[in-house]
């Protein structure tokens, strides 16, 4: 948006701002609802979109380095969480995605329950994690933009997805598993691969994130 209409950006922001909250608000809500792991997810990202188009709206050279930021980060810890999804297949073997089955399964399956608690966190923007830190250089730089309303519509979306986010958790730990529970199959080596350089991505943007933030810097520089 800043390289194809950079003149038009004061005009096209109150656009923006609807497009924004409606992603946010919508995405937020409507994957709150959900009782199918996969539609979570994909909802989520709707809202997801409405965080990083934030970054967009705030117009100055912070929000552009935040939404890189922010999309780098979260395409690892999206690819990540499906990747794990992947691998809870039901007696058949297609893959099991409803949410109710996937009880206790961090009981039975530990590591698998831990990485995938680790991409859930991220989203949720839970420090530590690079969605922690996604969220907050976006919100910052919106801030900074004048964008207030706007944060504070998106730390609300925020507060509401954490539980969304955290009520998987507690179902995979902390509830007894379904007789018929299923099974995390033998992973092949690209998803072991995937799903591993996704996790240790997501957790060091978290704890170390400054040298991605200084390479996102010196890349918005370069963009008007």
């Amino acid at each position: 948006f800043y390289v194809a209409v950079p003149a038009l950006n004061h005009g096209w922001r109150p656009v923006l701002w609807v497009v924004a909250i409606l992603t946010m608000v919508v995405g937020t809500v409507t994957a709150v609802t959900q009782t199918d792991v996969k539609r979570m997810l994909a909802y989520s990202a709707v809202a997801h979109a409405g965080f990083i188009l934030t970054g967009v709206i705030a117009g100055n050279e912070a929000g552009l380095s935040a939404t890189l930021f922010y999309l780098f980060a979260y395409a690892f810890s999206t690819l990540g969480a499906f990747a794990v999804v992947s691998v809870v297949r039901d007696a058949d073997g297609a893959e099991e995605t409803s949410m109710a089955r996937w009880a206790g399964l961090g009981r039975r399956y530990p590591l698998v329950g831990v990485v995938f608690s680790l991409f859930l966190l991220a989203f949720a923007g839970i420090p530590l994690t690079s969605g922690f830190v996604s969220k907050f250089a976006v919100f910052k730089a919106a801030g900074q933009g004048g964008a207030i309303p706007l944060v504070i519509v998106g730390v609300l979306a925020s507060a509401i997805a954490a539980y969304f986010y955290v009520r998987v958790i507690v179902l995979m730990f902390f509830t007894d598993p379904p007789e018929d529970a299923p099974e995390v199959i033998t992973p092949s080596s690209l998803s072991v691969a995937t799903i591993t350089l996704t996790a240790a991505i997501t957790f060091a943007l978290g704890a170390l994130p400054q040298p991605l933030l200084d390479l996102a810097n010196n890349a918005a520089r370069f963009l008007p």
